[in-house]
């Protein structure tokens, strides 16, 4: 679950998509006794400082008076024990494991084992043997994911940072001696002022500049967002300049006016932007599936919508941007046909909880005999596993915008945006010209 530089924002939300899930499962999960581990390392520790701690846990844990809990404390450090060798150093995020016994809903045991490096730094240390799994920390972790450049320019200098949840980061400063007007006149008076402008120009060009350096990776904005901040009209300078990357200018989402420069400037910038920086995932969603609504009122026929439409569309490597629901209520199951002529032959089913009580879809129609069911996972979840196959990008979104609650509504809570036109509709024809069996109807 590690992110790198080259990941675009929806794989980031995939990733998160996939932490909140694993956070819901872990938090549902209890056991008996205190046999379930959290282990958090955090970035920069060492390994072998964490392994003599373990042993030290086996040592006092052995001395625990009931038989069933000690040996299944002891049974959780050795699991942990044995991951942590799979890993030489500490990987750059840090790691997080997770071992231990829980009990099903059908009060059978089962034996839990996760290790995964998080998609971002977590900066928590954290080992601790209770009845349930502990993920407060992960939780932080998703609180504020998004990362926001601030550039602050004054007439001293410029200073440009980040800022991620509630970490704040210095990328880059320096200072500038710009030349102050001045009552001299006289013939010189012009050359003053165009040697001023040709100053405050190239200053603007260098803030520009290191901008792209700073801000851009592989060619795409690293940043969801841009606040510019300053105390006098350089950062409306900056913001209107044909100097700065238009692909930064499209993301500048608020320019305030600070009283300071440095570092006090980038600390007043971050409370007064705040408000902006909070509706920052809420605008992007609004943004996206506006440009979906978009294509079907300009009836454009790139589009799809529906669970059928989508994954043919997928198939076919037409759909660039797919767009789901995060509660899409839809579960996929592979099942095999072990009778008839084509024995073996595999059958996918993808059912809303209301057709699921159909178990006529289970069996195959020719013979009566039962289907066998390889695989059962949510649809979303299968997307989220295989979206990168089919040449697509993964948007998953939520019901909060009037936009989002629209689209769940209407549209089911899964569609996409087409690269090229696909006719559906005489898709539909030719599939129902070829399986045309008059005994179905």
């Amino acid at each position: 679950m590690a992110s790198n530089d080259g990941e675009t924002s929806a794989d980031r939300n995939v990733e998160i998509w996939k932490i909140k899930k694993l956070i819901k499962s872990l938090e549902a999960a209890r056991g008996n006794g205190t046999s379930m581990i959290s282990l958090i390392i955090p970035p920069k520790d060492q390994i072998p400082r964490v392994a003599k701690m373990l042993a030290d846990e086996y040592g006092t844990a052995s001395n625990i008076k009931s038989r069933v809990n000690r040996l299944s404390v002891l049974g959780a450090i050795t699991s942990v024990q044995q991951r942590l060798k799979l890993y030489n150093k500490v990987p750059p995020n840090g790691l997080v494991i997770y071992c231990g016994t829980i009990v099903t809903d059908e009060g059978k045991e089962k034996k839990v084992n996760i290790d995964f490096e998080p998609f971002r730094p977590i900066n928590t240390s954290l080992y601790l043997c209770d009845n349930k799994f502990h993920t407060e920390a992960l939780t932080a972790l998703l609180a504020d994911d998004n990362k926001f450049g601030f550039i602050v320019m004054d007439g001293n200098g410029a200073l440009f940072g980040t800022l991620s949840g509630n970490t704040r980061d210095v990328l880059h400063k320096f200072t500038v001696d710009l030349p102050k007007k001045h009552g001299r006149g006289g013939q010189s008076a012009l050359r003053f002022a165009r040697l001023r402008m040709e100053k405050r120009h190239n200053y603007v060009r260098k803030v520009a500049e290191t901008s792209v350096t700073l801000f851009i990776t592989n060619d795409k904005p690293n940043v969801c967002g841009l606040v510019l901040a300053g105390s006098a009209d350089f950062k409306t300078e900056l913001g209107q300049s044909d100097m700065f990357d238009p692909r930064l200018q499209a993301k500048i989402l608020k320019i305030v006016d600070v009283s300071y420069g440095g570092e006090n400037g980038f600390n007043q910038a971050i409370e007064l932007a705040a408000e902006s920086l909070a509706n920052v995932k809420f605008i992007q969603e609004k943004k996206l599936i506006g440009k979906y609504f978009d294509e079907i009122s300009q009836d454009t026929q790139k589009y799809c919508f529906g669970v059928e439409d989508t994954l043919k569309a997928l198939e076919m490597g037409a759909v660039e941007i797919l767009i789901v629901w995060e509660n899409l209520d839809i579960t996929r199951y592979r099942l095999k046909n072990h009778a008839g002529a084509d024995g073996g032959e595999e059958k996918v089913l993808n059912l809303k909880p209301e057709q699921e009580k159909d178990k006529t879809q289970f069996v195959d129609k020719q013979t009566g005999v039962e289907l066998e069911l390889i695989e059962s996972l949510p649809l979303l979840e299968w997307m989220a596993n295989h979206y990168k196959q089919f040449g697509a990008t993964l948007e998953i979104i939520t019901d909060r915008s009037q936009e989002g609650s629209q689209f769940v509504r209407g549209f089911g809570g899964i569609g996409g945006i087409l690269r090229y036109q696909v006719d559906f509709q005489s898709m539909e024809q030719n599939d129902w010209d070829e399986d045309w069996d008059p005994d179905e109807y």
